[in-house]
């Protein structure tokens, strides 16, 4: 398997496993947690963090591939500190306003628990872009 294609997928796996094991010590053990979206570190920081290293490493720092992952990975994690955080308060909110409404089974019905936790702290982003960035170097050397 190529290098390229190798180290993201490793560095998005460790990271999701490692979120895995944060969460259980934090709350009961729930297999859901292994592919959840928020919490520490982010996977998908680690995986686009992984991907722009290796390209850069193998293909070298001034090239189109490598400026285009670089461009992925900004869009990636702005989009983890921001809308997606944002969605989550937003949801946090519908879903307060909607249990304010009282019990109402048409408003079960129609108006499912929202996602609360969908984005990503700094602190979150940075621990997965340091993942992705030491496992990309430790492929790349091996």
């Amino acid at each position: 398997m190529p290098t390229i294609l190798l180290s993201p997928i490793v560095a998005g796996i460790l990271a999701q496993v490692i979120k895995f094991i944060v969460k259980s010590n934090k709350q009961e053990l729930n297999w859901k947690n292994l592919l959840g979206y928020s919490g520490m570190p982010s996977g998908h920081s680690a995986m686009v963090i992984a991907l722009a290293s290796i390209t850069g490493l193998e293909l070298g720092w001034n090239t189109p591939l490598f400026a285009v992952t670089v461009i992925l990975a900004i869009v990636v994690i702005r989009d983890a500190l921001g809308i997606r955080r944002y969605m989550g308060r937003h949801g946090r909110t519908l879903n307060v306003l909607i249990k304010d409404l009282g019990e109402d089974k048409m408003l079960d019905e129609e108006y499912p628990h929202l996602l609360e936790h969908v984005g990503h702290t700094p602190a979150q982003v940075i621990v997965g872009s340091l993942i992705g960035l030491i496992i990309s170097l430790l492929i790349f050397m091996v």
